[in-house]
């Protein structure tokens, strides 16, 4: 295998034992950014001269017998709008063009701290919203230019998947992890809602808000989580229970683990190809001992519309310093939707929070029967480009049944996984979804891991010289 397709855990290993170097490593990735990304647009900033001193380091600490764990030394990228000191850090806006934070978001001195060579900060949508704005090129999906790289971590699922990083991370406030995930191909995991710090993020919807990986593995992914999840008093919605161990967890299996499935939530709509991979996917769990059980998932129309007003207003609130008076330099969806949304009313966005907490307490319940749910992350085929581009121009409706599946984990905190699980006809990714109740990321990696044990989807990487 090339070494930027190299899982993370097998080149840290690599770089650990001195058969490479981070610099090296470092370095060939430097250089595939330079000769892809030209085409992919996946790099907001690429970090060049900070990376191969951050590469150097880590070499003389290892060589010293000073080894922080499975990221020390290892290229990855971070979604801008983490802040990074004295950097740019846009959240894909114009109006933050200029923006160069005083410190460091708490999740980059974590990983900065785990050792490992940021090498790049990524492309996303304006404000983390559905369509990147005009003045900054839109990423290229690997797999196929014509076709959306998901919502707003679009930059990080490019990046990782092309090989330009071995993990990145993503923010999720609508599915934002999973999406580009399911989109490139690659294992993403949205914590639970305050297992990682948000401290020094540049928020959409402060109460959906969530920051996690995105890899190429179940195992990677959980490397990176290992290394950002945690307490942080600076951030006081982060939840103080113990991080486990997920690494020492990962292969213990899922024999004896009740697995959920809502036939009539999770096929609805979709289209034959999504229900087979469903079906495989559910088949694989079997085999691999899981109990297969028919649920009612709690999730309707009416919550989903009655949450939107609570997520306008939170919109409205993150954007208060520059919508309306700088208007002008917003994109079309995003100027739009605050513009909608400066119109909430106050009863609209107290029922929106109190449909969020009756959901809630229904979904604990049905996962006081099992263990861990199944769906799709889509449910249909990837939408091409142009599609996409007309439904944030306001010039068709927008198919709010793409967000379906992914939607409800952000309103209830509940953390998912979503894993590579086939491809179409004409080799799209095709994704799947594992969703656990609160602090179940042990369980869902455990999965991830096993499921990835049997299949190989995950192994596939895309051909950027056919682009």
């Amino acid at each position: 295998m090339d070494l930027h397709y190299e899982s993370l855990l097998g080149v840290s290993q690599k770089i650990c034992d001195g058969e490479v170097s981070s610099q090296d490593v470092t370095a060939k990735l430097l250089d595939r950014i330079g000769r892809y990304d030209g085409v992919l647009h996946s790099a907001q900033l690429v970090l060049a001269d900070a990376a191969a001193e951050q590469a150097r380091q880590a070499d003389a600490e290892i060589a010293a017998g000073k080894w922080r764990g499975p990221l020390h030394g290892v290229p990855v990228g971070v979604k801008d709008l983490l802040w990074t000191k004295d950097q740019p850090t846009t959240g894909g806006m114009d109006i933050l063009r200029d923006f160069r934070p005083t410190e460091d978001a708490t999740l980059v001195e974590r990983l900065k701290q785990a050792g490992a060579v940021i090498i790049a900060k990524l492309h996303m949508t304006e404000g983390a919203g559905l369509q990147h704005h005009p003045s900054f090129p839109r990423p290229v999906n690997p797999w196929s230019a014509a076709h959306w790289t998901g919502v707003s971590s679009s930059g990080s699922g490019v990046a990782t998947a092309a090989g330009l990083c071995f993990a990145a991370i993503g923010s999720d406030t609508g599915g934002s992890i999973r999406m580009p995930s399911a989109a490139n191909n690659l294992t993403g995991i949205k914590p639970t809602w305050g297992r990682v710090s948000r401290h020094g993020l540049i928020h959409m919807s402060e109460s959906l808000d969530h920051l996690g990986p995105m890899a190429r593995s179940a195992g990677d992914a959980a490397a990176v989580l290992q290394a950002i999840a945690g307490v942080d008093p600076r951030d006081p919605t982060c939840l103080a229970d113990p991080v486990p161990d997920y690494l020492a967890q990962m292969g213990e299996g899922v024999s004896g683990l009740t697995l959920g499935i809502d036939w009539t939530y999770a096929a609805e709509g979709c289209s034959d190809e999504i229900v087979a991979v469903l079906e495989n996917t559910r088949a694989v769990f079997e085999r691999l001992g899981m109990q297969v059980k028919q649920v009612e998932f709690p999730w309707d129309a009416q919550v989903s519309q009655a949450t939107m007003a609570s997520f306008g207003a939170e919109l409205a609130l993150a954007h208060a310093e520059y919508f309306p008076a700088q208007a002008s330099r917003y994109g079309p969806w995003l100027g739009a939707t605050l513009e909608h949304s400066a119109r909430a009313v106050g009863l609209d966005v107290a029922a929106g929070y109190v449909a969020r907490d009756r959901f809630k307490g229904r979904l604990r319940a049905m996962f006081a029967e099992v263990d861990l749910l199944l769906t799709p992350a889509f449910n249909r085929r990837l939408p091409d480009w142009e599609t996409m581009e007309a439904m944030c121009n306001g010039e068709i409706e927008l198919d709010v049944e793409l967000f379906r599946f992914n939607s409800p984990f952000n309103v209830s905190g509940a953390p998912t996984i979503s894993l590579p699980g086939g491809f179409t006809g004409d080799g799209l990714p095709i994704g799947s979804q594992l969703a656990g109740p609160w602090l179940s990321e042990p369980a869902l990696i455990r999965a991830g891991v096993a499921f990835q044990r049997e299949t190989d989807f995950h192994e596939r990487h895309p051909d950027l010289d056919s682009l």
